[in-house]
This record gives C-alpha cells, sequence and structure tokens, in this order.
C-alpha cells in the first residue's frame, strides 16, 4: 500500500491527530541512532509523528524526505517541524479507522 487516496490520507491525518512525537530529530539533524530508532517506531506504529527542531526550512524538508525514501514511507502531513509518517506493515494488519 505505498499510494494513498486522498480519502486514505484524510482519515491517517484525523487518527495521527491525537499523537504524540515518537521521534525527535534535534539541532544536530539525523544521527544513525535516531535513524534505527525511526526504523523501529514505524515498523511498530504503522503511523507517527517525527519533530525535526532544526532551525532551516529546507533542511528540515530534506531531512523528512530522506526518512521517507530510506523507510520507504508515505508523508502524509507536514505542519511547521511535525511530520506525518505511515507505512503499512504487513504483520500488523490494517489501521483502526483507516478504509
Amino acid at each position: 500500500m505505498n499510494n494513498l487516496s486522498n480519502i486514505q490520507k484524510k482519515q491517517l491525518k484525523t487518527i495521527a491527530h491525537k499523537l504524540k512525537p515518537v521521534v525527535s530529530v534535534g539541532q544536530q539533524g539525523m544521527k544513525d541512532s535516531i535513524d534505527e530508532e525511526l526504523a523501529i517506531a514505524i515498523k511498530h506504529h504503522q503511523l507517527l509523528k517525527v519533530k525535526v527542531g532544526v532551525g532551516d526550512r529546507d533542511l528540515r524538508d530534506d531531512i523528512i524526505q530522506k526518512m521517507v525514501e530510506k523507510h520507504n514511507a508515505i508523508l502524509v502531513q507536514r505542519v511547521g517541524n511535525i511530520a506525518v509518517l505511515y507505512r503499512f506493515n504487513p504483520q500488523k494488519g490494517k489501521i483502526e479507522g483507516l478504509s
């Protein structure tokens, strides 16, 4: 499930609204330990918020794009320094509330 319909994206945004960021990227940018933490978190949660606290908007967008590509995730939404990522895990099944 690499492509999501607009309805599915809207459903994921609604589900993610109540979530707290699980992974945080600080001013030093991506580190291997953060990357490993993200890999574990997205496999377990499927849908998660990531806080990217770097000051530069272009750098923030670049970090988010690299996370999406490296972890084969879908960027559901980005608001400010918070990104919502989704990757389906067949072992977990479909997220409740997602059609």
